[in-house]
């Protein structure tokens, strides 16, 4: 007979999302100028990379202040760079840049029974979250419109995999990453800033898309 052992108490899950969203803290204490950050699950690395207008077969090792500097040096050209690691049968996508927030990467991405979440933050105080699955874009806002959701009337709609997150300004990107770690199950690890990834140059969005003004729209 199994002896009834006592048990303490189950953390609550407001407690676990507040354990969660601190693990976070750094990307709102030293944000970038620019970053999206996307997770796909489902594909693998030169598969994310073509999708996001990449060639697999050009790679090279840089850090993220690395592409930035690059990047930089190229301030008035279509001038991007991917970097991409593998975690726990996912694939994190970094950019000092934009591709991972444009709906037609996301569903280009997530295609054929892949899914794809993204975070973006720009230093204009843009911020959007996106995810899509099997091809298909289920949800894309901006968190920082949500901050005060609960005092509008009516009440902003959000997608199924958001619901329960308040959004607040002083920990809007941690809690952008938190909802991307319980939406894909997978950790973001600041690390990945300063380790030197696999990158790729990428084709710019009017190469990728043409005229097609379908491409932004989710």
């Amino acid at each position: 007979m199994t002896p009834n052992v006592p048990r303490g108490p189950r953390r609550s899950d407001a407690a676990r999302w507040e354990d969660l969203v601190a693990r976070y803290a750094w990307a709102d204490a030293d944000e970038p100028d620019a970053y999206t950050f996307s997770v796909i699950s489902g594909k693998t690395e030169d598969e994310v990379i073509r999708a996001f207008g990449g060639d697999p077969g050009a790679s090279r090792l840089m850090t993220f202040a690395e592409t930035a500097d690059e990047q930089a040096s190229h301030l008035y050209k279509d001038y991007e760079l991917l970097r991409v690691v593998s975690a726990d049968r996912h694939v994190i996508a970094i950019e000092w840049g934009f591709h991972g927030s444009i709906p037609e990467i996301a569903r280009r991405a997530s295609a054929d029974g892949g899914e794809f979440f993204s975070v973006y933050q720009s230093v204009n105080a843009r911020y959007q979250v996106m995810h899509a699955l099997d091809g298909h874009v289920d949800g894309m806002f901006d968190p920082f419109e949500l901050e005060d959701a609960a005092w509008m009337a009516p009440e902003p709609e959000v997608p199924a995999w958001a619901e329960g997150v308040a959004f607040h300004m002083e920990t809007l990107c941690a809690e952008s990453f938190a909802l991307m770690e319980r939406t894909m199950g997978v950790a973001i690890d600041p690390g990945w800033m300063d380790t030197a990834l696999r990158t790729v140059l990428l084709a710019s969005p009017s190469e990728l898309f043409g005229q097609s003004e379908a491409a932004w729209l989710p």
